[in-house]
């Protein structure tokens, strides 16, 4: 069993994991180089081991396989190390985050994802302060859940999203604090953690059958009917403002029809910030009539990946319904 201060680093692929070569090409980082491409690290006193997934992707390519594969390394190492730090893509982070808060229960440990824009051995790269400081957060181990670290500020991994492509500030966290932020020092938020001594269990059933609908002025009810009412167990539906959607007879229908069905459908707002509130104003309150479920305040990567971890459960239509609705892992205030 490793000693105290200990961090494993598990690679997924992305552009984190890549380095400039002399001839200004780029290949995939060796975890083995990893003290080389970052010397700071030789000063940690911190015990770092480096492992990788099967198959390094870019992060566009993820899927519910390679969040299997993560859970299952940090259940297998979970008690050899203080914390975990997953190097990811960023296009796919935010998603990942809030997968493996749901499959991670009772989660006691740090896992950190943290990624960059710029590749490792660019000049002006992103990459070393976001790993460094990924590294000394999880080694701590004072924070027992699922995380995203990006450009000094550490977030809830089920409240963040990616929000711009182009800037080091990719991530934002809309509705929920940050977690910590990192100056001359790291200010962590006054969050009163309730510590688990209860054994971690992973969940590893996740649903597929799932999709993201957004609406949209002048959509054809054609094509919403065939959605609504395709062969999906779930569906998240991308609403206006505070939930709202057409009145429309053939719309209401749809959504009718496919909650008769023991569809389930859940209710998320297009805006960044703000919540679902249903029954506010009257283009919601035909939704709530219908039985469309309240997503409230939550990311739609994590409405996603949350209704993909109950569908693979062993709950009823109504448990899931009542999960839906409540916070599992601080994924939404109640």
């Amino acid at each position: 069993m490793k000693q105290s201060n200990s961090v494993l680093l598990i690679y997924t692929g992305g552009t984190i994991g890549m380095y400039k070569t002399n001839k200004g090409s780029l290949k995939p980082f060796d975890l083995d180089t990893l003290s080389t491409q970052i010397p700071e690290l030789n000063t940690f006193d911190v015990d770092i081991n480096a492992i990788s997934i099967a198959q390094p992707i870019d992060s566009s390519n993820m899927s519910k396989e390679v969040w299997i594969q993560l859970a299952e390394i940090i259940e297998k190492e979970y008690n050899n190390y203080n914390g975990f730090v997953i190097l990811h893509g960023s296009d796919t982070m935010a998603y990942t985050a809030s997968a493996l808060s749901f499959m991670l229960e009772n989660l006691n440990k740090p896992v950190i994802l943290t990624g960059a824009q710029l590749p490792i051995g660019v000049r002006r790269t992103d990459a070393k302060e976001n790993i460094i400081t990924s590294i000394e957060i999880a080694a701590k181990g004072n924070i027992p859940e699922v995380c995203v670290y990006f450009e000094y500020r550490l977030m809830r991994g089920n409240r963040c999203t990616k929000a711009n492509a182009e800037h080091f500030e990719a991530f934002k966290s809309p509705n929920f604090v940050y977690l910590a932020e990192a100056g001359l020092d790291i200010k962590y938020s006054p969050i009163k953690y309730s510590h688990t001594h209860k054994d971690l269990k992973v969940h590893t059933n996740l649903c597929e059958d799932v999709l993201i609908l957004k609406l949209f002025p002048s959509m054809k009810k054609e094509y919403i009917a065939s959605v609504l009412n395709f062969s999906y167990k779930g569906i998240v539906l991308e609403t206006f403002g505070a939930g709202n959607a057409t009145t429309t007879g053939w719309f209401l229908k749809s959504v009718q029809s496919a909650v008769r069905n023991k569809k389930l459908i859940l209710n998320i707002s297009q805006c960044i910030s703000g919540s679902v509130s249903q029954g506010l104003y009257e283009t919601s309150s035909k939704l709530e009539e219908l039985g469309v479920i309240s997503g409230k305040d939550m990311t739609s990567e994590a409405a996603l990946t949350k209704m993909m971890f109950l569908l693979g459960g062993d709950y009823s239509l109504k448990e899931i319904k009542h999960r839906l609705q409540i916070s599992l892992r601080g994924e939404l205030s109640n």
